[in-house]
Order: C-alpha cells, then structure tokens, then sequence
C-alpha cells in the first residue's frame, strides 16, 4: 500500500484485488476465548479499527469490520503463565511468526518461549486487510508493543492493589512484578489466577524505544524451525480430515474460452465419485486424485474460444493501449521537462520493456474444504484470509460468521496467493460430495491459471548539465504498475505518470510490484546519463541525491563491495544501482563475467546493502534480504512467460527457467540497523536493485546495453559477442 497524506490506497498493479472470482456459480461473533479460560486480556475497540486494521474504505474486501469485544482479542495471559497473541498476519515463509513474538516477549517482560501466536484465522483472529506490501513491521509490531504494554501496565496495577502499594514504585521483568522497595513479587502466572482482568487499548502507550530492547533486535531461531525442515509441519497439502475426498477441476483450453456443452454420461456409473457442473464450472471429487482425474477425463466438455495476441505482439500492444488519461494519484509533475530538456547539455530517450513472469511457489494453491451444519471452514494457504472469507461468503451466499477460513503456516508466495481460487473449488465440491474435499493444483495449474507479474513498458526522455546535474526527468509507465515510479533524485524539471492498460493475462502482486521494473529502468537510465558525462556511475548518483538513507545505504554497499573495482579478466563488469520503496533503502553492486563464444552470463558477485529502520530479528532479515536477491536473478536474466492463442507455452519448470543452485552467486547481505527510525518492512524491497546492478555490470563488461527483462534469456547475443 502507498501512503499518501495519511491515507492508505491499493497500488494500481494488484490487479487481482478487484478481478472477479475465476468461478461464476448459479447457487441461488466470534467466541474467542472460551478455550483459554480467565487471565489477562487486552483487546482493541472499534473505534481503533482505522489505526490498526489497515481497512481501506470503499474497497472490496476493505471494509471496516467492527474488532471483537472479547477480552483478549489480542492478547491473553494465561493462568498458567502462557502469552498468547492473535493477529490475522499470515506465516508466509517470511518469520514474522517470530518476529512478532519477540515484540510481545520484549515489551511484556517474559521469555521468548513463553509466547505463542494465533495467527490468520477468521474465527480467532481480528480483521486484517492481508499480508502484503511490506506492512506487518510497521503495522503489526508497533501494534502488538502497545498491547502488550497495557497487558504490563494491568499486572502492575493488580500487584499493587495486592501489595496495597502505588503502582509507579512496580518493576515488571522476567514474567513476574517486583516492589523493589519490600523485595515481594508476583509472577505473572500468580496476578492472572482466577482474574478475568481486561482493559481497552489505549490510544496512546508509551512502549520501549529501539535502543532498549532485549529480545527483539536479536537473530533469535525461527519458531518451529525444527519442524519445517523435518516435514512434521503441516501444510495445507498435508492436511486429511476424516472421509476426505480429492477434487480436480476441468480447465478451459485457453484463457477466456466458454463452455458450450457438457456432458458425463460416462461418470454418473462410477461409485464414490461426485461430478459438479455449476455455471462455467466443472469439477469432480473422489476418493482418489486418480479417479477424480480419470472422471474429469470421461467428461464430454465443448469450449467456444477467442482470438488473442501473442507474447510477440505484447509491447506494441501496450502502448498502444495505455489510458491517455490517468488518474491524478498516479501522474505527478513539477516544474517545466521542456525548460530542463532545452537547458541540458545531454539529452537522453530510452525505451525499457519487461515481460510478464510467474511467481513459481514450492508450493502451489491447495485447499481443504468442509461443510457442516450450514457452516463453511477452510483450510489454506493464502495472503488474505479475510478477503478469502469475503470471497466464500459470496460464491455461496452465506454471512460472513458461517464462514471460517485458517491458514496453516504456508510456503512463500511472493504475492501469488492473494486469490481464493482453490478454496472456492473445494468448497463447491465438497458442498456436492457432502464430506471435506483437498484441492490441489498441479504445477501446470499453478503456471497458467494463477495470475502473473504484469507485463510493461517504461519511456524516459532526460536531460543533464554538463556537470552531470539532472535539469529533466520524464516516466511513462505502461500498465506494470505505479509502485517506486518516483525518482528519488533531485530534479527540478520532472513528470511521472502510470498509464493502465486492459489486461491480456491475469495480472497482479508480485513480490516488490511495479517497484522492480520502475528501479530496473530508473537505474539503468541513470548509468547511460553517468557515461554520458563521463562520471563514475556512483559518483553520478551522489551528486543528484540529497537522500542522506539513500546516500547512506549507497556508500556501504560500495565499501563492502570495494567500489570501484579494477577488472582482473577479460568481460568481465561490475554495476551499481539502488532505490527505496515501503519505507526502506537498497543499493546493490553486482560483478559478472560473460564467455565471449556463448553469451552466457554468470552473476559473480552481489553485495547489497539493506536499511528498513531498527532491525527485529537479524538473521530473519537476512533470509529475506539474500532471498529477494537470488530471486531477482530470475526476472533479470531469463523468466518470462511465454503465451499465444491464449495458451502458455512454457508452463513446468522444464522450459520456464527460474534460479538455480548453479546460478547463485557469492553473495553478501550488508545490514544497517537504524533504531532511531522505526522498523520497515523488508519482504519487498530488496529485490529492485538486483536488475539494474547485474544490467549495468553487463555493459561494463561489453559495452551492450539491455533495456529488456529478462536481459538474457538465451545468453547474450550481439555484434560484441
């Protein structure tokens, strides 16, 4: 989410956030703690629900949703000491579930291992807009301090009414409250026996600053580390209740193709076998994935299709399609681009273009669905359980509390699962079949079905003082998206809009958004203008940024990386880019080395350096930081997704390439703690410079310069080669 005067809007490139459901079907609160017993509790009110919920008004999905009135809506102590905290965040691959138990521990005064997180339940858990955009640090952590301050504040209070004494002289630590005048204390264990205590949060609580804290800011293990790389998590594809049925789904042979006749005269004989059409919808479960496969099979489907371009025809087609008219959240200008472009010495106009890529989860979309009494509870891996729960409620007609969706701890999704696609399709077929139903889809699925990177193509016309200041700047994004279009250097004379175009393949979020083709082009823009006025690319950065973070992230990537470098080979390069996005900095170097009779390209080395405000989990940034890195290789050198006639071509990860070991680097992460700033989210930002520091390595290394991504699918082919 952008935040613009306060205000939360949706980026432009979620597509999929207002995209109808992929299934149209012709069917004409809460209890929380019951199961915990008495303690103490802190919930929030409603009229907090703008603060901490990240609602949206007016978007679907969005809506602002009362927050229970239990007493330990989010937060419980139990009576035997346990600290239990609830959010609707999603464990994602990304650790928060760590992280923000270590929030809690560090605030409320107690050991790491004493906290457990409810997360992502509708049942269980309050209203949350979804687990995206780099919001659950900045959002959930500065939340989950506050109550668990107040839980603090309502142990120290019940210890001095106990003790007959002012709370103010009250020490809390180590789980227990301490007068350190007589040496009593209470563990916290002691002050929640037989209480049903409660408080509303405060609107305002003091809660420890960054330079204070004792168990956040450390690389503590991840929770459950043990179990995920043992196998004795359970995913949603783990997950068996009992008389469970598998479900498959018959999938048109092309995007947008409708059916036009149907007939299972060949499946009703079957035993144990459910055949469902319902609308555009055909899906069959049975005991075995086998059987419910071999029934769809025997179906007799017919499909009208439509006529649709290529990948060939993709860029000219976007352009030609942008929206002349934007709205005036995505166009920004100052000053005058045709005063900048008449005083430059240097004029620059450059076209970039970056395919459509497909986030290739370990993982792909499953779902576990049961009905009973009138009541739906699913089980998934999903980014948005509420909005899941919205999207059930819908398809079936049903109040939003007759529906309960779960989130198993899940495999990454890099902005993938968004969508309540699977959980629909098992709903539908359980609700046929009468007992639970597991969808999962196969890898092919998972390539075509599931929405993609969008596709764009970026223009900038810039011009520079011959002391290599910028006098303009000019950015045209067409239909990728709006996210880090923003240049983040001093520029009098600039205009950046985004232009939103009809949609070809089924679009939306992907790790970093927009933000990684805008720094893509941005950063290799900035190289040419450096060459152009023969300035060190580094060098030519400094001078136009005032960004004291971005100078700073800059520097220590290229002292880590020993910026400039002397060449020790023949093609061999090195690049510099960096970028901001979601309140947090990132430079990145890159060396590479490219065979001269094959075009291949071999990354080398990458250093970048990482700032998202005061650090939580150290080691857990790390991961995110190197992830995001090995995952940018793909996108720049050879992911695209490949389509005609409204199929893809390239749809297993046999001919869709993606990173492997071989591919990988020596990388280093450098980290800069900032604990006067607050913390950021890290999930996105540290893929964006990846692109541009390998494109600019490449250029140094032949002097070919690649507007494209991916840059070389095929190895580098040119006239240098």
């Amino acid at each position: 989410m952008n935040n613009v005067e306060g205000k939360f809007f949706i980026e432009p490139e979620r597509y999929e956030f207002t995209a109808a459901s992929i299934h149209q079907f012709e069917l004409a609160r809460r209890d929380f703690f019951k199961v915990l017993g008495a303690g103490i509790a802190v919930f929030a009110i409603a009229k907090d629900a703008m603060a901490v919920q990240e609602s949206a008004p007016g978007h679907r999905s969005f809506h602002n949703e009362e927050l229970p009135k239990d007493i330990s809506a989010w937060l419980h102590v139990g009576e035997d000491g346990s600290i239990t905290g609830f959010t609707g965040k999603a464990e994602i691959g990304q650790n928060i579930r760590t992280e923000l138990a270590q929030t809690i521990a560090d605030e409320l005064r107690v050991p790491f291992e004493s906290v457990r997180m409810v997360m992502a339940d509708t049942a269980l858990t309050p209203f949350d807009a979804g687990t995206f955009g780099s919001r659950t640090t900045p959002t959930m952590t500065p939340q989950l301090r506050r109550v668990a301050a107040a839980a603090r504040d309502i142990l120290v209070e019940a210890a001095a009414k106990e003790w007959n004494v002012a709370p103010a002289g009250l020490t809390a630590a180590n789980a227990k409250v301490t007068d350190p005048a007589s040496g009593r204390s209470l563990k916290y264990a002691e002050l929640a026996r037989g209480k049903t205590l409660a408080q509303n949060l405060p609107l305002e609580d003091p809660i420890t600053p960054a330079t204070e804290w004792t168990i956040a800011g450390k690389a503590i293990p991840k929770v459950d580390g043990r179990a995920f790389v043992t196998g004795r998590h359970q995913y949603t594809t783990d997950l068996r209740p009992a008389d469970m049925l598998y479900g498959k789904v018959l999938r048109p042979p092309s995007f947008g193709a409708t059916l036009t006749s149907f007939r299972q005269d060949e499946t009703k004989a079957i035993p144990g076998v459910f055949v469902v059409r319902d609308g555009e919808f055909v899906g069959a479960a049975a005991p075995t994935e086998r059987e419910a496969q071999a029934a769809l099979d025997a179906v007799k489907a017919e499909w009208k299709e439509i006529p649709q371009i290529s990948n060939k025809e993709l860029f000219a087609y976007l352009k030609q399609n942008g929206a002349a008219k934007t709205e005036d959240r995505f166009h920004r200008q100052k000053g005058s681009i045709e005063e900048g472009l008449a005083n430059a010495a240097h004029r620059l106009d450059a076209t970039y273009t970056v395919a459509y890529i497909a986030h290739a989860p370990l993982e792909p979309r499953a779902a576990v669905a049961q009905w009973a009494d009138g009541k739906l509870t699913v089980w998934t891996g999903t980014q948005r359980p509420f909005a899941n729960r919205d999207e059930l409620a819908a398809a079936f007609h049903l109040p939003e509390g007759s529906v309960r969706v779960i989130v198993p701890d899940t495999g990454s999704a890099y902005g993938g699962k968004h969508t309540s696609d699977a959980a629909i399709e098992a709903a539908r077929l359980a609700r046929a079949a009468g007992r639970p139903v597991k969808v999962v889809w196969t890898r092919e699925e998972e390539f075509t079905w599931a929405y993609f990177r969008p596709a764009g193509v970026i223009e900038i016309k810039s011009g520079i003082a011959s002391d290599g200041a910028l006098t303009a700047w000019e950015f045209h994004n067409y239909h990728s998206g709006a996210s880090g279009i923003e240049t983040p250097y001093v520029v009098a004379n600039q205009r950046t809009e985004y232009h939103a175009v009809p949609l070809i393949l089924r679009s939306g979020s992907y790790r970093g958004l927009a933000a990684t083709a805008n720094h893509f082009a941005r950063e290799v823009h900035m190289d040419v203008l450096a060459s152009a006025v023969k300035m060190d690319s580094l060098d030519f950065r400094r001078k136009n940024l005032s960004d004291e973070r971005m100078r700073a992230v800059l520097e220590a990537a290229a002292k880590s990386f020993g910026w400039p470098r002397r060449k020790t080979q023949e093609r061999q390069g090195f690049g510099i880019a960096c970028g901001a996005e979601k309140g947090s900095y990132v430079a990145t170097c890159a060396e590479v080395s490219v065979d001269r009779g094959s075009g291949a390209v071999r990354v080398a080395r990458l250093v970048e350096a990482f700032e998202c405000g005061a650090i939580v989990n150290p080691d857990g940034l790390r991961n995110q930081v190197v992830g995001a890195m090995i995952q940018g290789l793909g996108g720049a050198l050879f992911e695209a997704i490949e389509f005609e006639n409204g199929r893809i071509k390239n749809s297993r990860f046999s001919n869709y390439r993606v990173p492997r070991f071989r591919d990988v680097p020596e990388i280093e992460a450098v980290l800069l703690d900032r604990k006067d700033i607050p913390s950021a989210g890290a999930g996105e930002t540290p893929i964006m410079a990846v692109a541009p520091a390998i494109g600019n390595a490449i250029f140094d290394a032949t002097g070919v310069r690649l507007n494209n991504l991916p840059m070389v699918p095929n190895g580098l082919r040119s006239p240098s080669s």
